[in-house]
């Protein structure tokens, strides 16, 4: 952990609870930035990205929305601050992004879902489908499930799952989506054969282990150039230097 200033880009709950855990990292937290925000409540708290708002804040945090997050990303870019991306469902934009960064000089990183402990789950299926994926024993199938507020079906975890599955076994499935309540976000995948039923599981009790991998991201991104992806979260959580 590192003394790291940061800004927090969204204010809804994965934002406030980045914002929570992030002194437990000895992280300041130097402003919080959204449009609908109360700034009369709190002298750190502003409506939109500028060079006043974001402070002296190294890295930004964005946890906003599909239709907001790549403008975000440019202003961000033009103020030359560094930033990591959980907000999901902008995949067809990745190429553009790509130029923003290298063309700013910046350093970015993206994921579908922060978590350690989901990055770490990403790395057990890896090994999995290297030993069940071509077993003509076994059918391979996928579910996930969210909180009815999440927009975006399937999951970003849930297409990394399903990108997963056709780079090493050749195979496509496709995860069955599920949207009610409160469910904070479960990813299955199960090996179904005629004697037994292998299932692996990831199950998020709570946001504090997505919170708690946004800000390991930005210790990450801390100082780096270029675009960054999942894989590069997982292989830096794989050698243990973010403990």
């Amino acid at each position: 952990m590192s003394d790291l200033k940061i800004s927090i880009i969204g204010n809804g709950r994965m934002g406030r609870e980045i914002e929570s855990l992030a002194p437990k990292r000895k992280i300041e937290v130097v402003s919080v930035i959204d449009p609908y925000i109360d700034t009369l409540a709190h002298s750190y708290k502003y409506k939109a990205i500028s060079r006043q708002s974001i402070k002296d804040a190294e890295v930004c945090i964005d946890f906003t929305t599909p239709d907001s997050v790549i403008g975000n990303i440019k202003r961000v870019a033009s103020l030359k601050r560094n930033i990591v991306v959980g907000t999901t469902g902008w995949d067809e934009h990745l190429d553009e992004v790509r130029e923003i960064v290298n063309s700013s000089g910046i350093g970015l990183i993206y994921s579908p879902n922060f978590s350690p402990g989901a990055n770490l789950y990403l790395k057990i299926m890896e090994i999995a489908l290297r030993i069940l994926g071509n077993n003509p024993d076994y059918d391979i199938f996928g579910q996930e499930m969210h909180h009815r507020e999440k927009s975006d079906i399937p999951s970003g975890t849930a297409k990394t799952l399903e990108k997963m599955v056709k780079d090493i076994t050749g195979k496509e499935i496709r995860f069955s989506s599920t949207r009610a309540g409160h469910i904070t976000g479960t990813h299955r995948v199960g090996f179904d054969s005629e004697s037994d039923l292998i299932e692996i599981t990831h199950t998020a009790k709570n946001r504090r282990g997505f919170a708690l991998g946004a800000l390991i991201a930005a210790e990450y991104i801390r100082g780096k150039k270029g675009l960054y992806n999942q894989r590069d979260f997982v292989n830096y959580l794989m050698n243990g230097k973010w403990k």
